[in-house]
């Protein structure tokens, strides 16, 4: 909300050059504790599979919470802050595997964040990044989404299931593509008459759109009550009539999530 203040005790929302690392000591006598540690200090040394992670939201509490859970998780949170210019200068830093975005953020309230991921999209075009907003917007989310592969965009009040939700994470790193539901609702609401997805059919439109998702196969076979191995020949039959390329199984997946946005 406009005039919302920034929480000025967190040293990360001061300067680009006091971002600092969080790390989640094992000793028993931190059991529980997690210690913000200055980037000077001694690091323990972090195993290579951890994802490497930037936050940025302005709601200190939920930010502080998401990076709690994402250490809890197996992640690396190498730095949080609180408006897109302090996101930037930390990526630019620090880059991430990861970046993940609150749209409204200081001063203007309005689409800081998402402006500030598509810069991020243009310098880095490895990053992953995970946009969250608080209401479905369309437009705002259609530009970032349609950028290619490692993006993704989810309601906020969505995100019920920490099992579920890291394991986007995840797959948003590996290269997937991944949409709220809401947004995929609203967006096929609004389809173009001249549709180049008339050639599917409503069964293989609806697996497109769990594609879009983000769900794997096995997660579309629960949501559908069939098998795996019926999911599978419905994508085969989508990639083919869409016409996409033949390259691999994951870019083909994504291209046919782009062909999904772009024909709404």
């Amino acid at each position: 909300m406009p005039g919302r203040r920034r929480c000025s005790a967190s040293p990360l929302e001061r300067r680009p050059e006091q971002l600092i690392d969080r790390r989640r000591l094992d000793q028993p006598k931190f059991a529980g504790r997690v210690l913000t540690v200055p980037k000077e200090a001694t690091i323990v040394k972090m195993t290579e599979d951890r994802i490497r992670v930037a936050l940025a939201d302005d709601d200190v509490l939920l930010r502080e919470g998401l990076a709690s859970l994402l250490e809890r998780s197996g992640f690396e949170v190498v730095g949080q802050c609180a408006d897109a210019p302090l996101l930037l200068a930390l990526v630019r830093e620090r880059q991430p595997e990861l970046a993940i975005v609150d749209i409204r953020m200081p001063p203007g309230y309005s689409t800081e964040g998402l402006e500030a991921a598509m810069q991020i999209r243009m310098e880095f075009p490895d990053i992953a990044i995970l946009v969250l907003s608080a209401h479905v917007e369309v437009e705002h989310a259609l530009g970032l989404l349609a950028s290619g592969q490692r993006s993704g965009y989810l309601l906020k009040s969505r995100v019920i299931d920490v099992e579920d939700f890291v394991d986007t994470l995840k797959r948003l790193v590996r290269g997937a593509s991944v949409v709220d539901p809401a947004l995929v609702a609203e967006l096929v609401t609004a389809r173009r008459a001249d549709d180049p997805l008339d050639a599917l059919s409503p069964r293989e439109r609806e697996v497109l759109a769990l594609m879009a998702e983000g769900r794997s196969n096995s997660g579309i076979a629960q949501k559908l009550w069939v098998t795996e191995g019926t999911v599978e020949k419905h994508i085969g039959s989508i990639l083919m009539k869409l016409r996409l390329p033949e390259t691999d199984d994951m870019h083909r997946r994504v291209l046919a999530v782009l062909t999904f946005l772009e024909a709404l």
